[in-house]
């Protein structure tokens, strides 16, 4: 059958076939009369070409527009991506990796009114299912371009927030909503002007207050989208909230911040600090516990705070780390009463943090 190219297509022109998106879902039915925003998806799902009614086919092959900037970069990107994959036996990794390039087709999708649900739950379940092999403070991604910091943050915002849902106790019926919540949480910034994301210097006031729309707006991006409840939109609006009021956008407190919300401010935060980001250095995961630890004070929710921090250091003796100061060591015994600043042994010697202040594990050794 004749295709057209996605960039020779006319608002008005009627598919023919179903199009089919690179995980295999139907993106637009056979039938549908092409909107002009209907020509944005298609760019921001990659679709290549399409069989549009009333197109003669030529023996030359069409010519194929060429897609803008962003599109290419994201292509780029896909392709480093698989050529990645190939390279590695870990399940985890590809599937994550497969997660990260939907997801960044998906914000973009998302500015034009439509998000793939369906094809978002299915990748997520696949990432889900080797959460296994997943540990907080060990894992890391192949491969971490700075422009990708915010996918970055949502694919492993939602493998932690599934986590600590499970480790809290909630029913296993929210454990894959509290995961879409970290997925979509930060959402609302495809509506904010991106280079106020990536400024490497302070904002100025008016900066701040159009950076922290980016809640209402990730709310109002989720509203009409179904196939999540609404915890998972209130978790776009609410996961800058503080219990003590102190938070954005609407100082809520308490019992008033769901508790989606609630888990996903702490899951936020932690990869917020531990990923690095064009203008500043990753952190050392310890000593981001330790903030998040000092945050439960007033701030954050103390009972998923303490969960997640005695989780996480739950390490098995002979774990390998590297202190701040260089030195390799290995765990030897975690005090649960301070279970950031565990006793090592480096060079021979034992080294207890919780006396040695200033020294803290700087990253665990895989």
């Amino acid at each position: 059958m004749p295709n057209i190219s996605v960039g020779e297509i006319k608002a008005g022109s009627k598919i023919i076939k179903d199009v089919i998106t690179p995980l295999g879902g139907v993106l637009f039915g056979k039938g549908k009369i092409i909107l002009p925003r209907d020509i944005e998806i298609l760019q921001a799902f990659l679709i290549g070409q399409v069989e549009i009614e009333g197109v003669q086919g030529e023996d030359k092959v069409p010519e194929v527009s060429k897609p803008p900037a962003k599109q290419q970069s994201a292509k780029a990107g896909a392709l480093i991506n698989e050529s990645v994959l190939a390279k590695s036996n870990s399940p985890l990794h590809d599937e994550y990796e497969k997660m990260l390039v939907l997801i960044k087709q998906s914000y973009r999708a998302a500015t034009a009114a439509v998000l793939p649900i369906f094809e978002l739950r299915s990748q997520l379940e696949l990432l889900i299912s080797h959460l296994k092999d997943y540990h907080v403070l060990k894992f890391a991604p192949r491969v971490l371009f700075d422009q990708d910091y915010n996918y970055h943050n949502a694919v492993l915002s939602a493998l932690t927030s599934y986590k600590i849902a499970q480790w809290c106790g909630y029913p296993q019926k929210d454990w894959m909503q509290a995961a879409f919540a970290g997925l979509l949480h930060d959402i609302g910034n495809i509506k904010v002007d991106e280079t106020l994301l990536h400024k490497p210097t302070p904002l100025t006031g008016a900066e701040i207050e159009e950076v922290r729309r980016h809640t209402t707006y990730g709310y109002q991006l989720l509203r009409n989208v179904t196939a999540i409840n609404e915890g998972v939109r209130l978790a776009a609006l609410q996961h800058h909230e503080k219990i003590d009021g102190s938070g954005y956008p609407l100082k809520l407190e308490g019992t008033q911040i769901h508790f989606y919300a609630k888990i996903v401010a702490v899951a936020d935060i932690f990869h917020a600090m531990t990923l690095e980001k064009a203008y500043r250095k990753a952190q050392s995961p310890y000593l981001v516990l330790e903030q998040l630890q000092k945050e439960s004070f007033g701030k954050l929710d103390p009972v998923i705070v303490q969960t997640f921090i005695q989780k996480t250091t739950d390490l098995y003796n002979g774990t390998r780390i590297r202190l701040s100061d260089g030195r390799h060591g290995e765990i030897i015994f975690t005090d649960r009463t301070n279970p950031t600043r565990p006793m090592v042994q480096v060079e021979g010697k034992i080294v207890n943090l919780v006396n040695e202040r200033e020294l803290h594990i700087q990253e665990i050794i895989a």
